[in-house]
């Protein structure tokens, strides 16, 4: 419990999530000239509903395991949110300037799986697509992770097994294109080597001060 209560103020920055997502929300909304940057190689995958179960866990894939950063290294944790904040940012402000969409298709058969892709679909405009904001979270969470010690191998094979499944769901549910995944992944490998080469945190442990940096 008292550890618990030592990490809750550092808890309380994933409240920056839900209000990232009202940005989203406006900016879905918005209405502009979207433009359509699918290759062949897009409409070459093919569009399968079992993957919507591994693109909705992404919610509880961010939020859990960036607790789960908060208890294991807190250190890892801030400069992951702060990664993952300004990426999305960087997202707000080309989707404001550089309106992309997504093809979608035709959903055929009343299923539970379509179903759940229908309520993303209503949920959530094919707009706004590149950078992936899935791709992005998911992959500054699975570089993260690299510097999270003493890790259960469950842990580890979890965070880069469902990881991939989520980053790959994006396109077989069509809510993304290889360019958007791209995108992400470069900005946040771009944005991770600022956030855990350069960046000097001072955090206060007990009664002394200390100077970190992540090597």
């Amino acid at each position: 419990m008292e550890k618990v209560l030592k990490k809750t103020p550092y808890l309380l920055f994933l409240l920056v999530i839900p209000l990232l997502a009202v940005v989203y929300q406006y900016l879905n909304t918005r209405s502009h000239k979207a433009v359509d940057i699918s290759t062949s190689i897009d409409q070459a995958i093919p569009f399968l509903p079992i993957f919507i179960i591994p693109y909705i866990l992404w919610y509880a894939y961010m939020f859990c395991y960036l607790i789960y950063f908060c208890f294991k290294d807190t250190k890892v944790y801030l400069k992951t949110l702060l990664l993952i904040v300004i990426a999305e940012l960087i997202c707000f402000v080309i989707y404001f300037f550089f309106q992309t969409t997504v093809p979608r298709p035709a959903l055929v058969g009343d299923h539970f799986l379509n179903n759940l892709v229908q309520w993303i679909y209503t949920n959530d405009r094919p707009l706004n697509c590149f950078p992936s904001i899935h791709v992005l979270t998911t992959f500054a969470i699975m570089l993260a992770s690299l510097h999270i010690k003493n890790k259960h191998l469950l842990h580890t094979l979890c965070i880069h097994f469902l990881g991939s499944c989520i980053i790959i769901s994006t396109l077989f549910v069509k809510q993304h294109v290889i360019f958007d995944m791209i995108g992400s992944m470069f900005l946040v490998t771009f944005l991770y080597g600022i956030a855990f080469e350069l960046l000097t945190f001072r955090m206060k442990e007990k009664s002394e001060t200390v100077y970190v940096k992540d090597k």
